[in-house]
């Protein structure tokens, strides 16, 4: 039931932190610094990949967690951040090494920060619906 709660949880705090951060927040400032040409309008935008996408890193975060033994709050904060700046960094560093989608490594850095931030969060609230452990 661990598994299930923080899938779900998770990837809902995942979508929602993410587009506030990445949609609203920082839109206008990664804009100038990355090629976007390749972006969808908001229109034509594939939900249900979007969904499944953000289910799934919630997974992988939430087995993550599972098997790091997270129980506490400060867990999930540390253990989703490192992840999250893992996760981006070897995403982003792949990205940059094959495509022009990122026009310098500022971005990347920038966006390493900034998964590490959302991640902790999601981590943290990935163990706060697991509720409290039982005492043995």
């Amino acid at each position: 039931m661990k598994i299930l709660r923080g899938t779900l949880f998770g990837g809902i705090a995942y979508f929602l932190l993410g587009w506030i951060v990445y949609g609203v927040l920082l839109y206008d400032f990664f804009s100038p610094m990355t090629n976007t040409c390749a972006n969808r309008p908001d229109m034509e935008m594939i939900w249900w990949a979007i969904i499944l996408s953000n289910l799934l890193l919630a997974l992988f975060l939430t087995l993550f967690l599972k098997w790091s033994g997270a129980r506490a709050i400060i867990d999930g904060l540390k253990t989703g951040a490192l992840f999250g700046a893992l996760f981006t960094a070897t995403i982003d560093l792949s990205l940059y090494s094959m495509t022009t989608m990122y026009k310098s490594l500022l971005p990347i850095v920038l966006e390493i920060v900034a998964s590490a931030v959302i991640m902790a969060v999601v981590g943290m609230i990935i163990v706060l619906t697991w509720g409290k452990p039982k005492e043995v």
